[in-house]
């Protein structure tokens, strides 16, 4: 796989919510949920609407969208963001990740890791989703974001990114862990490295002032520098529009970077020039379902792994 494709992928899995809602218990420690209006009827028709947007928005730029239905018959309001409970590396790696919120762990669900093995080269999986009963959690690629090419994990500290955990992700997939704090302007810490920062091939995005410690700050610029990539400085109120919750995928006239019109909004005209060097900006419109406190990024989980000969993706 070359530096092309490492970072970004030519193929996501994106669940179908058919009963979204806000979730009260992630809610707890998620400043970025806000109420949504409307019936839960409503709430959740519209939620659907963006989605299958969106989706159709990806597959246009030539992105490979494996799309699965979640009823709402497990109660799982949150199965939007599927990017947290799993994720596929380089090499045929896969691993399963503890969640934090109890509601969170019913999104498991077997048929995705089905299609990954019979339509992708997947050599071992690593189920890591056992240590919830030690009270240890580590969000996927929400707790963690992960540089691909310099093989790096840059991780916030909190309650969804235990240390013990994310040293074993980093023992058995090769990363370097690079954890550090952050919090915003009131004290209130972030919960997801991935509302913070996006890395992408050529530039990473992140809210530099909410990083509590100037000498961990430091070293994360000089580490994403030392990769060859533009560090664009996003403001505390971009990255409460989701700016940093991001993804960068390839298509077929090359790559494109996934966000919300909200996210859209928010950059300056020199941050969209900078993007727009390397990737195409591609903006989808999901305002209800970013009441859930996450945005373009967490709906999205990238498929790192090698399809098989002769297998029909898609």
């Amino acid at each position: 796989m070359i530096r092309n494709t490492l970072q970004a992928p030519t193929s996501v899995v994106m669940i179908r919510p058919h009963a979204f809602r806000p979730n009260a218990e992630t809610a707890r420690d998620n400043a970025y949920q806000t109420d949504a209006t409307g019936t839960p009827q409503e709430v959740s028709v519209q939620a659907l609407a963006e989605f299958d947007a969106a989706v159709a928005q990806i597959r246009q730029h030539g992105v490979t969208v494996h799309v699965f239905d979640d009823d709402g018959s497990r109660d799982t309001p949150d199965s939007v963001f599927p990017n947290n409970w799993f994720s596929t590396h380089p090499g045929g790696l896969v691993g399963i990740y503890p969640m934090h919120a109890v509601s969170r762990r019913r999104e498991r669900r077997s048929d995705v890791i089905d299609m990954l093995k019979s339509s992708y080269r997947v050599e071992t999986l690593h189920d890591f989703s056992g240590l919830e009963q030690d009270g240890l959690a580590l969000e996927g690629t929400g707790a963690m974001v992960l540089d691909h090419i310099g093989r790096m994990a840059f991780t916030v500290t909190s309650n969804r990114a235990d240390p013990i955990v994310l040293e074993r992700f980093c023992t058995y997939f090769g990363y370097e862990p690079i954890a550090f704090a952050a919090a915003d302007a009131g004290g209130t810490a972030v919960y997801h490295t991935n509302v913070l920062m996006c890395i992408a091939t050529d530039f990473a995005m992140i809210g530099l002032s909410m990083m509590t410690d100037p000498d961990r700050r430091a070293i994360v610029v000089q580490r994403l520098q030392d990769t060859g990539r533009d560090v664009i400085d996003l403001t505390e109120t971009q990255i409460g529009a989701f700016a940093g919750n991001a993804i960068e995928l390839t298509g077929m006239q090359g790559r494109i970077l996934v966000l919300s019109q909200t996210a859209m909004d928010s950059l300056t005209a020199a941050q969209r020039k900078t993007i727009s060097a390397s990737a195409t900006l591609v903006p989808i419109t999901v305002p209800t379902i970013e009441h859930a406190g996450g945005s373009a990024r967490c709906m999205i989980a990238g498929v790192h792994l090698t399809p098989r000969p002769n297998r029909s993706i898609g």
